[in-house]
């Protein structure tokens, strides 16, 4: 194929991987921020102990992050076709790219939020906080750079997965590569589309670590 022929193609498949990644790393943020944060505050000495809760939350994040994602993907598709109507499209693939990522996301959570400085909850609790305030004031604002660093890493799995979901008629960077690369023989398009993906996850982690290092700063001179 010539550049003319690739170029279109290459385009489609640049905005249909992050329509994917984008919608699927959003609600992977709204499921997985609280998940995780309720992971830390029901656990054993938590500002909420419950054990009960904590031990079904850790079930069901296990399981989510215990199913490789091609079985995944193919056990939604009843689920899928509910939520959008279809099981292939770059739509479709938003549903189990989401559900893989909300459990990934919640452990990443857990990790960061359990980082914060247990004086600072301490003392915040002494001036009569609540735990929404607590949570808000303390727990997500001293976490914010760890878990600006967990988003990265999520996004660059989501990445990989949505490469994976194209194999199988999801659209996107996989779909042209098996699609016009690995089934005509063209060792061309393979390359053109292995750099676009290296470009794109150089990126993501690029911005990523920029935004880490500028909130770890900011961080730093408020303390100081």
């Amino acid at each position: 194929m010539s550049w003319d022929d690739i170029q279109p193609l290459l385009v489609q498949a640049c905005q249909d991987t992050l329509f994917m990644v984008g919608w699927s790393a959003l609600i992977a943020v709204l499921g997985g921020l609280p998940l995780g944060v309720l992971l830390v505050l029901t656990d054993r000495g938590g500002l909420v102990q419950n054990a009960t809760v904590n031990k079904g939350i850790g079930v069901i994040v296990n399981i989510g992050r215990s199913v490789p994602f091609i079985i995944l993907m193919v056990a939604l598709i009843p689920f899928t076709r509910f939520v959008v109507g279809t099981s292939i499209g770059a739509e479709a693939a938003i549903v189990p790219l989401a559900v893989g990522a909300i459990p990934f996301f919640a452990r990443l959570v857990e990790t960061s939020v359990r980082e914060v400085d247990g004086g600072l909850v301490e003392a915040v609790q002494a001036m009569g906080g609540s735990t929404w305030t607590v949570v808000r004031k303390v727990l997500l604002p001293e976490s914010l750079p760890s878990l600006v660093s967990g988003l990265t890493t999520t996004v660059v799995a989501l990445i990989g997965y949505s490469a994976m979901a194209g194999a199988v008629g999801a659209g996107g960077l996989g779909s042209l590569a098996v699609t016009y690369g690995y089934m005509r023989f063209d060792t061309g398009v393979m390359l053109i589309t292995l750099a676009v993906l290296v470009a794109v996850v150089s990126a993501v982690q690029l911005i990523g670590d920029l935004a880490v290092r500028a909130l770890a700063g900011r961080s730093r001179s408020q303390t100081i």
